[in-house]
Parts: structure tokens; sequence; C-alpha cells
């Protein structure tokens, strides 16, 4: 990761210059949450190829970093998908749209993981329909090494300022499989503006401002406690709330500092972008958005061996009242009629990005 303003200890808080003592400087040297990060280095201790490929697949993206799985184990080589309602997002996400897609990035690492314990996974969708069970998984004997696979421990999310480098067309084509690749500068211009504008009505309409904040885990102890919703962790981040500039209450004000802090930040990332690639189906059921979750996750993984950086920036695609004018330009703007966007993200040449926090295997499953 870059110096950026994430990471300066000179942090600029109400005309204040806040600056860490050497023993708070040795403080947040230990800020890493530790115990939310394991489950990157226990993916694949498992004897049990379902377990090894589970392990895999809950490192998966997911929105708002809900992990919405839960997993019943059967028999000696099969398990079932079952969809955390716990988890759902009823304000950003009314429909459960993004919450199958995100179920569709799991089901895609379980699958490429268990291709390295040469297993191959056979998924039956919706066995007793929509309303029951995401899949029935089996895995039986044989199967290649998906080419993706080495790539799932070092895939992330970006959410940081893209470099000043054109996305080769090279690259572009390569992606093209799993989505459309969207470089030309007046395009890119349009989305850059669509998706800041669709950013600020989330951030501006109380009950989906509130769904996000109610979400966020401020610093190491709160992050190791509830290792899912958006992690706001490490030195800089731990530094403002130490200086009282980063906090819950400030975060559901507009008009605080802390919050136009953040709107400076997000905005300098959005400015950042080169280029596009979106996501879309030719219908909306949910087998549809399994699919784009599935072919979501292949592209980042494909990315990552790209040495691209991919960061989802879906919140012009949410599905509630006060973002529908966003919703419509970005169907007119990134779809053929009749077809639904999925995923938009951006893509370009991003910083290093550490892991994020993730529930142990153990947690998810419901009867082990």
């Amino acid at each position: 990761m870059t110096l950026t303003r994430r990471q300066t200890l000179a942090i600029l808080g109400g005309g204040t210059v806040v600056a860490a003592t050497a023993s708070a400087g040795a403080f947040l040297a230990t800020r890493t949450p530790e115990k939310a990060l394991a489950p990157w280095n226990t993916a694949g201790a498992y004897e049990d190829p379902r377990l090894f490929a589970l392990s895999h697949a809950l490192l998966a993206p997911n929105p708002h970093n809900r992990q919405p799985w839960l997993l019943e184990l059967k028999g000696s080589d099969q398990f079932v998908l079952h969809r955390d309602k716990t988890r759902d997002l009823p304000h950003t996400d009314p429909f459960l749209r993004q919450i199958f897609v995100g179920l569709g990035c799991f089901l895609e690492q379980m699958a490429i993981a268990a291709t390295l314990k040469d297993r191959t996974a056979d998924i039956a969708l919706f066995p007793e329909g929509e309303d029951g069970p995401v899949a029935h998984v089996s895995l039986r004997q044989g199967s290649t090494v998906d080419p993706l696979a080495g790539y799932i421990l070092s895939r992330r999310s970006c959410k940081e300022p893209f470099q000043d480098t054109p996305v080769p067309e090279s690259e572009a084509a390569a992606l093209e499989a799993f989505g459309s690749v969207i470089t030309d500068a007046g395009q890119v211009a349009r989305i850059r503006d669509l998706t800041w504008n669709a950013w600020l009505t989330e951030m501006q309409t109380p009950r989906t401002l509130k769904e996000s904040v109610d979400l966020m885990r401020f610093g190491k102890s709160e992050i190791n406690a509830n290792p899912d919703g958006i992690d706001l962790g490490g030195p800089f981040l731990e530094t403002l709330m130490l200086a009282g500039v980063l906090n819950r209450a400030d975060q559901l004000d507009p008009a605080s500092t802390g919050f136009q802090e953040g709107v400076k930040i997000f905005r300098e990332m959005l400015a950042a972008t080169p280029a596009y690639v979106v996501l879309t189906t030719r219908e909306n059921r949910r087998g549809d958005q399994i699919d784009a979750g599935r072919r979501w996750l292949r592209l980042n993984l494909e990315t990552t061996r790209l040495g691209l950086a991919l960061h989802p920036v879906s919140q012009a695609l949410q599905e509630f009242e006060e973002m529908r004018p966003h919703y419509r330009e970005a169907h007119e703007l990134l779809a053929k009629p009749g077809e639904t966007v999925q995923m938009l993200g951006r893509l370009g040449y991003g910083p290093a990005t550490p892991p994020s926090p993730r529930w142990p295997l153990e947690t998810r499953i419901m009867n082990g």
C-alpha cells in the first residue's frame, strides 16, 4: 500500500494536527486483528475434501462482508449451502440480489478449491425451490486443477486509488470472458460520475447510511469480536479513533469532520479509476444472480493473475427508492434492453491490499 491520506500520521481534524506519541506508536504497531484474519492462514488445513474446499470458499468476496453462508454437512462427500437470513441487508439490498451474487462467489471459489483435492463439485441449485437451501453439493473424485486455484489466497478487493496507468488492451481482452471492460475515456468519466452520485445517495439516505454504519467494526477489538461487516482498522484509522476524529456517532452525522474526511477519501478513490468492468445477465432470477457471482469470482481471480486491481462499486445497482434514478442510468449506460446489471467494478493497477476479516469455518457449519 502506498503512502496516502489513509496512512499519514499527521492528521488534520477540525484544524488541529494529531501526532502519535511514542507510547501510542507502540500501541498502534500491534493493531493487526490476527484472530479475524486467521482463516486466511488456515485455508486448506483440512483432510476432509469438503472442509478443504469450504475453508477456501469462505474467503470469497461478498456484499458488506456479511458472509451470508451456513453449511450443513451430509454423508461423507456432500453438503448443503443455506443462506444465513440474519446477514441480509434489508435497506441497501431489499430484494437480496447482492446477497445471492455473494453466494455465487462462495460456490465458485469452493468449486475451484475442490480441484486442488482432485474433486469436482456437482452443484444442484435450489433443490427445494428458491425459498429453501441455496445448493446441494456433492464432491466426486476426479478433476483437473483449475488454473485460477493458485490465486485464491492473494485475491483482494482494492478500495484504494488506482495508478494513472491505462489497462492494456491485452489484459482487457483476457477479461472479456467474464464481463465487459470499459476503457474509453468519455465512458469512464460518465461511469465515474454515476458511481460518485450513487455513493452520495446511499450516504445521504438516513436508513441506508445507518445500515452501513451499524456494520462498521472500529479497531482491532471490534474486528476480532465480529469479523464481518466493514472493518475500520490498522494504525492510521486507529490513530483517528484515538484522536476522536473517527467514531460511530460522527459517521452517522454528515456534518461531522470525520464524515467529511471519509467523503474526501472516497471521492479521491473514485476519481483515480482508469477503467471499469460490468457484468450483466439476460434475466434476473436467483440462478442468474448466482451465475453472476460465479463469474465475478473468476473475474477477480483473473485480475489477480494479471496483476490488476478490482473493486466493486455497485451502489448504483441497489434497488431502494432513492437510488432509482441512478439505477435507471446505470442500465441505460451499461446494459442492453431487458438485461440486468449485476456487478460494476473499478479496474486498474492498485497498491497491495490486506485481506478482509472472516469468521472461522467452524462457526459457519450448522452440524459440525
